[in-house]
């Protein structure tokens, strides 16, 4: 049975800081589905003609009866809230009661709805300016609701002059459905152009599931999903955070454009969020590049404040450094090894990408040695949690790749940049200047490279003419030959953290080195327990998977022994 919908009281209407805003077609089609998706449909349909400024959205949701159609586009009219107390406990998309009204001062406005009761018909009733009933009638139809939008701004040329071009609306139309989708994706959709399919959207149990439909380069595999309850009430909805994350190694894109964040069904720009999700990507991808994440909140409506935008795209959200951890915690566990991100299929094609990726020899080739970690005993206790992807050094490539058996197949790991990770995250948890008892000597350094070795945090003085005197550098420095060429390294630029992770690169073992089966497990074990294992500090892969599956198939194992045989 279709929802009760009434007028709100005086006061409640006080409350809320401004009406719909209907400001071209793409808000049109906006507020319409998101009447659908409170209906709780399933499949919705969009007809657009652009040209004639018409809209129509069908839906399969619960449907409006006779009475409820009279009162549909009257002002502030809804079904979602009745008093003020409800404002601060919101649930559902659409709240105000003013989208429909807003259109009947737009446009030509009729809405057909039927319930799924036992009325034998539904009607159809269209609506004057104002929301006054000019004519209904019964209709044939099934359960569900269809409204059409015709001659949208027809009363004022002048807005309809200052819109973009069709093909601007249609494609912000495309923006906004996909959007939408992403938020409910479960729903199948439909969009017509001009009597002709534009475009569908199959459904999917997951918006991580979904995304491939929109990003035909990336794959449901490229992303690890992750559900997680932060709280133990009795409310089976509040507070989730559901997060699907592209892998750095993957995909990434150059432009943010696919940081993308829902709360409580709806897509938000909240900046604060979006950073945070930069922030814990930050050094695993390369130069210029950003990850693809999206990023769904489900709040207890308490928490959230709709009314700083009309449009409601922009909320207050109480809590905010609660939820700003929240998602640091869950995209650093997306971001480590795990069985469910480690075992899909490598196409060729990628496998020629990743090979291609891997560093050139070093042109200096100072003592380096993998070190054991002395925290080692702790670090093989969280291994054990990887005990499904225990990784067993079996040899050593051309003295650069290593080769490791894993339960589901063969690993590559680039020893260089593997060990550069865990050099990385060893430096800046534990970043020291030290002291050193002889001052080094650098010649002919410009005053900028003194600011930036003074911004790291070194002392350095004049000590004569062109001559400076370092008393302090980097721990990680101190023992090594060619200390003063790293320095020098570290003189032409970047902050603190592209300080460490040269100091990283500088320090990490070359390739062209040999190793011991001893110190390539160690450099395994060790790598495989740091916090973002797939990608270099520059962004780049670090392993590549030779899945098990993968060679039975190329030395068709899969083959039966006796039709092998000719038997």
């Amino acid at each position: 049975m279709g929802l009760t919908i009434q007028s709100l009281p005086k006061e409640v209407v006080h409350l809320i800081a401004a009406g719909e805003v209907i400001d071209s077609l793409a808000a049109v089609v906006r507020e319409l589905v998101e009447n659908s998706l409170d209906a709780g449909a399933t499949r919705i349909v969009v007809y657009l003609s652009p040209e004639q400024w018409r809209v129509r959205v069908a839906d399969n949701g619960c449907g409006m009866n006779y009475d409820n159609l009279l009162r549909a586009a009257t002002s502030h009219s809804t079904s979602k809230i009745s008093n003020c107390d409800d404002l601060w406990r919101i649930r559902s998309l659409g709240f105000r009661g003013e989208a429909l009204h807003s259109l009947t001062m737009l446009a030509d406005v009729e809405i057909m709805s039927r319930t799924a009761d036992l009325e034998i018909c539904g009607w159809c009733v269209s609506y004057g300016v104002g929301g006054e009933v000019l004519a209904s009638q019964a209709t044939a139809i099934a359960p569900g609701t269809v409204v059409t939008i015709s001659g949208l701004f027809a009363n004022f040329p002048a807005r309809r002059e200052g819109m973009p071009s069709p093909a601007q609306q249609v494609k912000a139309i495309q923006a906004t459905i996909q959007q939408i989708a992403l938020c409910h994706p479960q729903v199948a959709w439909q969009v017509w152009q001009n009597e002709r399919l534009w475009f569908s959207i199959s459904p999917a149990t997951t918006m991580g599931r979904l995304l491939p439909q929109f990003l035909s380069q990336v794959r449901h595999h490229d992303l690890q999903e992750l559900e997680v309850k932060l709280s133990n009430s009795d409310d089976t909805c509040f507070p989730t955070l559901h997060l699907a994350a592209g892998l750095p190694d993957r995909c990434h894109r150059h432009r943010p454009d696919w940081v993308r964040l829902a709360v409580n069904g709806r897509m938000v720009k909240l900046p604060e969020l979006e950073h945070t999700i930069l922030a814990a990507y930050h050094r695993t991808l390369p130069r210029d590049r950003f990850p693809v994440c999206l990023l769904h909140l489900l709040v207890p409506p308490e928490q959230i404040n709709w009314n700083r935008n009309p449009s409601k795209t922009e909320v207050y959200l109480h809590e905010l450094k609660y939820w700003q951890e929240q998602i640091t915690q869950a995209i650093d566990r997306v971001l480590r090894l795990n069985p469910e991100s480690v075992s899909d299929d490598i196409h060729t094609s990628r496998v020629s990408k990743l090979i291609k990726v891997a560093e050139s020899e070093g042109s200096y080739q100072f003592n380096r040695s993998i070190q054991p970690d002395e925290n080692q005993s702790e670090a093989t206790a969280n291994s054990e949690q990887l005990s499904a992807n225990y990784l067993k050094v079996v040899g050593q490539v051309n003295n650069m790749y290593i080769v490791a058996e894993h339960p589901g197949g063969l690993w590559l790991i680039e020893q260089h940049i593997a060990h550069e990770r865990v050099l990385y995250e060893k430096i800046c948890d534990d970043w020291q200047i030290t002291t050193v008892e002889s001052p080094l000597m650098m010649y002919r350094l410009s005053e900028t490279q003194v600011l930036q070795l003074q911004r790291i945090g070194l002392d350095i003085e004049p000590f004569g003419e062109n001559l400076w005197a370092i008393r302090s550098i980097p721990a990680m420095l101190q023992q090594r030959d060619d200390c003063t060429e790293a320095l020098l390294e570290l003189s032409l630029g970047g902050d603190l953290q592209a300080a460490q992770v040269a100091v990283a690169c500088r320090t990490a073992i070359r390739n062209g080195t040999v190793l011991s089966l001893e110190e390539m497990q160690t450099l395994v074990d060790q790598w495989q327990n740091t916090r973002n294992p797939r990608t270099c500090p520059h962004g780049r892969p670090i392993y590549l998977v030779l899945e098990e599956s993968s060679l039975g198939r190329y030395f068709r194992r899969s083959w039966v022994i006796g039709k092998s045989h000719g038997i």
